[in-house]
C-alpha cells in the first residue's frame, strides 16, 4: 500500500498561516516571465500561483488541494515523478518550497518539470547550510539542520539535472512576511511557543513530540530569563535575513 501524502497528516490548517507574500509573488512570477500556460507541482493550497495565466496544478495531498481558493484551478492528483502532461506541453513550471517532500522522487521530478516545460523552470527551495545557521536550528533545532542537510539537494546538483542555463538567487525574508515558513522565525522566537505555528512547517511537524516539547521549552526559557536576546537581539532591529531562501531559475539550452 503506497504511504499517504505527508501533508494529508502536516497540512491540516496550513492555508491560516502560511499565506501568500505579495513581495515573493512578485518575484516568483517574474521569474515565469512571459509564459501563459504554467504546471504547479507540489500547488498545495495556491500560493505564489499566477491568478492571470492558464495553470494546471498538481497536488498529491486531499488536505491541501481542499484549501485551494473557488477562484484557482482544482488540483490534479499526482506526483512529480511522472506528471500527466506530454513533453513541453507548457510554457513553464513552477514548484516553491516542495522539492525537500519529494523525498526519492528528487531528481525525476525535476527532470520531468524540464520535460514539459518550454521555457522556465522556477523553483523556490532553502540552502540547508544557510538556514542551519540561523538561531533556531543552530541553538535548538538540531535535529531540523541535520534533517535539512540530507533532504535539501544543493542548487549545484539541482542545476545538473535540469541541464540548461541555471542562475540561483538569494531571497532575503523580511520580518513582517505572511507566510510563516520556519525560515521567517528568524525575526520571531515566540512563534516556537504557538502550536498553530509549529504546525505549518515541516521541520517542526516532522519531529518526534518530545523534541517539540524540549525546544519549546528551552526557547520560552531562553525568552523569559533574557538569553535569547542577549544572544540575538541584534536581529530584532533588521526588516529582513538571509535565512537560506533560494529562487532557482533554469531555461532550457
Amino acid at each position: 500500500m503506497m504511504e499517504p501524502p505527508r501533508y494529508d497528516s502536516i497540512g491540516r490548517g496550513y492555508a491560516a498561516t502560511r499565506r501568500e507574500d505579495p513581495r515573493l509573488r512578485e518575484i516568483v512570477h517574474a521569474a515565469l516571465g512571459e509564459s501563459r500556460s504554467v504546471v504547479n507541482v507540489g500547488a498545495g493550497a495556491g500560493s505564489y500561483e499566477p491568478r492571470d495565466r492558464h495553470v494546471i496544478a498538481v497536488e498529491p495531498s486531499d488536505v491541501m488541494a481542499a484549501q485551494r481558493p473557488r477562484e484557482l484551478a482544482s488540483a490534479i492528483r499526482a506526483s512529480a515523478r511522472s506528471l500527466p502532461l506530454r513533453d513541453g506541453s507548457v510554457d513553464a513550471a513552477m514548484a516553491i518550497l516542495t522539492l525537500h517532500h519529494w523525498d526519492a522522487d528528487q531528481e525525476q521530478g525535476v527532470r520531468e518539470l524540464r520535460r514539459v516545460a518550454r521555457g522556465p523552470v522556477v523553483l523556490l527551495t532553502c540552502d540547508p547550510e544557510v538556514s542551519g545557521a540561523m538561531w533556531l536550528m543552530a541553538d535548538y533545532l538540531t535535529e531540523v539542520g541535520a534533517l535539512d542537510r540530507r533532504i535539501f539537494p544543493s542548487a549545484a546538483r539541482i542545476a545538473s539535472w535540469l541541464g540548461g542555463q541555471t542562475r540561483v538567487e538569494a531571497i532575503p525574508v523580511p520580518r513582517d512576511t505572511p507566510d510563516w515558513t520556519l525560515m521567517s522565525f528568524w525575526a520571531h522566537p515566540e512563534r516556537v511557543l504557538d502550536d498553530a505555528a509549529r504546525a505549518a512547517t515541516s521541520g517542526f511537524a516532522r519531529m518526534a513530540p518530545d523534541i517539540v516539547s524540549r525546544v519549546v521549552a528551552e526557547v520560552r526559557r531562553d525568552l523569559d530569563d533574557g538569553t535569547w536576546d542577549a544572544r540575538h537581539g541584534h536581529l530584532r532591529a533588521l526588516d529582513a535575513y538571509d535565512a537560506g531562501l533560494r529562487l532557482i531559475v533554469n531555461t532550457a539550452g
